[in-house]
């Protein structure tokens, strides 16, 4: 392609050249295992996160080439291969949950581990008795010193005395601490140098370092070490330097509001979150700059109290005021606000505010749209019903009857290949399936243990089970049925589908410009599927059309439309806007919103100069340069060169568009989904103690410690907790769980 004339400045568009693609791919997925072979080698050494004991990186070859085409995660405990995508929620949900069959078995301490061996003769009757002291310092001095008590020969008289003073000197002198020598000397701008940076890192560590450990003893043993004063408490991380970091974000973050030509108000979590088995409750408002750029703006706790949100459903008019309110106090210019998108008010709230402010557009979040088909689908998919009603009886069986678990756990022993185990998964998550992760368990477990199962119910043992249980007949006919397991298969693969899509939404945070794309993918999968589960398409069709009209709003066709990355080419070489992909209700829509977002002595300008559009287009020479595709090494895909081109070819080569180009700029840059900043489960649990108190300054710290810690997560762009990070780098891929509330399927 011939170069540019254009000058050169930051605006110029670049077309850039794409290596190949089975290089890149085999040179990514190295490189993924290389970094995660690198950080659990840390970790063994003490420098890491602790799951990195139990599993281990593994490369995938592909048998034709032998090249690397995967990394996964094997646990070393019981063998189960898992995606490398996100190595803490991998621990999280197959360790710590106790999905691992291994896994208790090796927290458990050996009992010889607390017994030491005698430092004399056991048929000695005269003998002296120590006091009880540590075990690891007496087993450590024993074995040091081993060479020398076995020459000690105690005969209970005196003469013992003087060698139970030695070896009782000797332990006490391994149970003392020996005081550090002081650290270096520094000046007094130094230590508050060094004072800030710890600061920085306490604040920026957002509450995965707790506020006890300020005043651990060892910590400010540390920092006499490094020439620090010890006597720096919680109290002054707390207040004055608080109360300094707080303001220095705060102006920053308005300076950059203040010049920013317009902005996207965020709103995410008033959709009730779950962490544990606590709500967070917790409201926050973020903004999206045209730059790219997130800034932290307030957090909010309807009610004043932990729960509020996940308890008491806030009425519509009450979160609509909190979103107007937060808009007049972002910016004195109300106007510069073009949209609001949040996860849960996208009915009447986000309407009634686009009605009296005719220049704003209110999204709902995709994140949940799309999340909800899965509520969509238990509730109008009669398969769904049937399949986790069927799951639930052998789940049940199994877990109340303890001759048939009995009969398992027996068939179980001798099977070592195991994934997951079932014992695990279906029996404990069960009586629990209120939690999507739960019934993905649970239908995991049992597709992994179908050979298990088979063996189970054909065994002459399983004859008495019939016999005193009437359910235990129809299990077996279940599990005899291949039908029921492509039915499972079927469900269980459904769901998968449609969170992976939700994991890439919520990893990607997609434009509002690609929306229609992005369902329309969607219907490709749902047919897909059904085709390969042999289900009828019309029952699955209404389901998704109808979640897609509950979410659909004019911007997603209007800026689709406007993006120059989805410009067609038609047979005389012109790159014009894909109306034709439109429906004539979708087309209506496109000219109702350009008309509503501009004055009415504009709106006839918006309208002949979006006919020019229409059937002008762009040059093909700017068109294929926004076009140009490069693969992500990470995930494989291929994504666009420089997402910033779609605005930037308005702002810069279609100049001559004065009204719609404002328009295009301001629709091209709004984001799709209320994703951006997570909430530290460490540190919500200090909030909640600070909201019980229900104190006018616990509740201004909390507020001035979260913008601090979120401006400066944001800043580095840093979404997501302690714990993520490993994943973030090694790749966008995020395996977290959906927190959404399962509707029983009963």
């Amino acid at each position: 392609m011939a170069e540019s004339q254009e000058p050169q400045n930051n605006n110029q568009l670049v077309v850039v050249s794409v290596t190949t693609t089975e290089d890149m791919a085999v040179r990514a997925v190295n490189k993924r295992y290389e970094g995660l072979t690198t950080v659990r080698t840390k970790a063994i050494k003490g420098k890491g996160a602790w799951y990195w004991a139990h599993l281990e990186p593994i490369l995938v070859r592909n048998p034709d080439t032998d090249d690397p085409k995967a990394v996964k995660l094997r646990c070393n405990l019981c063998e189960a291969v898992f995606s490398a995508s996100n190595p803490s929620r991998t621990a999280s949900e197959h360790l710590k949950r106790g999905t691992c069959p291994n896994f208790n078995s090796v927290l458990k301490p050996s009992s010889s581990s607390s017994s030491l061996p005698p430092l004399c003769s056991p048929s000695d009757s005269n003998r002296k008795r120590f006091s009880p002291i540590g075990t690891s310092s007496l087993n450590n001095y024993y074995h040091s010193q081993q060479q020398q008590h076995q020459q000690i020969l105690l005969s209970g008289g005196k003469e013992d005395l003087g060698p139970l003073a030695m070896l009782e000197d000797s332990v006490k002198k391994l149970k003392s601490v020996k005081p550090m020598p002081p650290g270096p000397q520094l000046t007094k701008p130094q230590i508050d140098s060094a004072l800030s940076l710890l600061t920085d890192w306490f604040y920026e560590s957002y509450g995965s370092v707790s506020f006890t450990s300020l005043d651990h003893p060892k910590f400010k043993a540390f920092l006499n070490q490094v020439g620090l004063p010890p006597d720096v408490s919680r109290h002054d991380y707390l207040s004055s330097r608080l109360d300094s970091m707080y303001e220095e974000a705060k102006t920053e973050a308005e300076v950059k509001i203040r010049d920013a030509e317009f902005y996207q108000l965020v709103s995410d979590g008033w959709k009730s979150k779950m962490f544990g088995n606590e709500q967070e409750g917790l409201v926050k408002f973020m903004v999206n700059l045209p730059n790219g750029t997130t800034l932290f703006q307030k957090a909010f706790f309807p009610g004043g109290s932990v729960g509020s949100v996940g308890s008491v459903a806030v009425p519509a008019a009450y979160a609509e005021e909190i979103m107007w309110e937060t808009v007049t106090g972002t910016c004195n210019v109300a106007k510069k606000c073009v949209g609001i998108v949040a996860d849960k008010y996208k009915a009447k709230s986000l309407r009634n505010l686009e009605l009296r402010n005719h220049w704003m557009v209110n999204l709902s979040c995709q994140l949940q749209g799309v999340g909800n088909l899965i509520k969509d689908f238990s509730k109008g998919l009669p398969l769904f019903k049937i399949v986790i009603d069927n799951c639930l009886k052998i789940a049940s069986l199994f877990y109340n009857n303890s001759q048939a678990r009995s009969i398992l756990n027996k068939f179980r022993s001798q099977e070592s290949r195991f994934s997951v185990s079932f014992g695990a998964a279906p029996l404990l998550y069960c009586d629990n399936l209120q939690k999507i992760p739960s019934v993905t368990a649970m239908l995991d477990g049992l597709l992994n243990c179908g050979r298990v199962l088979h063996s189970v119910v054909t065994d002459d043992s399983y004859k008495l089970v019939v016999m005193e249980d009437s359910r235990a007949a129809e299990v077996a006919e279940m599990i005899q049925n291949m039908g029921f397991w492509n039915d499972v298969e079927a469900i269980n693969t459904l769901i998968k589908v449609i969170r992976s899509m939700v994991e890439e939404i919520e990893a990607e945070r997609p434009l509002v410009g690609q929306c229609l794309p992005l369902w329309e993918d969607l219907r490709a999968k749902m047919k897909d599927w059904c085709a390969k589960f042999s289900v009828p398409e019309g029952v699955v069709e209404k389901i998704v059309e109808r979640r897609f009209k509950k979410n659909y709003h004019p911007a997603w066709s209007a800026a689709f439309i406007l993006d120059p990355v989805y410009l067609m080419r038609d047979a005389s070489g012109k790159y014009l806007p894909p109306f034709k992909c439109l429906t004539s209700e979708q087309q209506k829509d496109v000219d109702n919103l350009i008309t509503r977002l501009v004055s009415r002595e504009e709106a006839h300008i918006a309208l002949m100069e979006l006919m020019k559009w229409r059937s002008d287009g762009l040059d093909p020479l700017y068109a294929q340069a926004v076009q140009v595709k490069q693969r992500d090494p990470f995930t494989g895909k291929m994504k666009i060169a420089n997402p910033q081109s779609s605005r930037l070819v308005w702002e810069t080569i279609l100049k001559e568009f004065t009204v719609l180009g404002k328009i295009a700029v301001r629709l091209l840059f709004l984001h799709a989904t209320s994703c951006g900043f997570k909430s530290n489960w460490s540190f919500m649990k200090w909030v909640w103690a600070q909201l019980q108190v229900q104190s006018r300054v616990g509740l201004e710290r909390v507020h001035k410690m979260m913008f601090v810690a979120a401006h400066s997560k944001l800043k580095k762009r840093a979404f997501g907790n302690e714990e993520e990070k490993e994943a973030e780098f090694f790749g966008t891929e995020d395996d977290d769980m959906l927190n959404e509330v399962f509707v029983d399927a009963h």
